[in-house]
């Protein structure tokens, strides 16, 4: 019987234990390589864009209240607006905003030649390091904080739903 099977084993070239191993070694591999490819390394970069859009809208949440200072300047009989944007650090008792000095521009540009740095490290030395609170025109930031928690929330809803896909 056992010289039959193994006649038989040959004549229909049925393949020996060790091309089976091959075969099925492979077959296991193609699977596990599949669920890699199409299921744990875009999990893996989803998870990593989701993370990084999380800490650019939790910046844009924390960044603070930014605002516009207008003031007129006037040296040797030539007066000009001086425009300064600025974000808020602290707010004292005594109603004094401590500011830091984002950008500035003069209305006349021909009152000043500074630029960059050197036009801020002016506008510091002219104004101080506090302004007063009712002279600066805040932005508003109250929709923008809206819109940037209800666009956490749906991509936080987005992205379960895709893990569970």
């Amino acid at each position: 019987m056992l010289e039959q099977a193994h006649k038989l084993f040959f004549k229909f070239k049925i393949l020996t234990s060790r091309q089976m191993i091959i075969v099925v070694t492979s077959i296991i591999t193609f699977f596990f390589g599949y669920l890699y490819g199409h299921k744990i390394k875009p999990n893996r970069k989803l998870r990593e864009a989701v993370r990084e859009v999380r800490e650019q809208c939790r910046a844009a949440l924390e960044e603070g209240n930014k605002g516009v200072y207008k003031t007129l300047v006037t040296e040797d009989d030539k007066t000009s607006e001086l425009t300064v944007e600025v974000k808020e650090l602290a707010v004292t008792e005594a109603g004094q905003v401590k500011v830091q000095y984002l950008s500035a521009f003069y209305r006349n540009p021909e009152f000043r030649t500074k630029k960059g740095d050197a036009l801020l490290n002016e506008v510091r030395d002219l104004l101080g390091e506090y302004l007063p609170l009712h002279e600066i025109e805040w932005y508003e930031t109250n929709e923008r904080h809206d819109n940037i928690k209800k666009y956490v929330n749906t991509l936080e809803k987005s992205f379960r739903k895709q893990l569970r896909a």
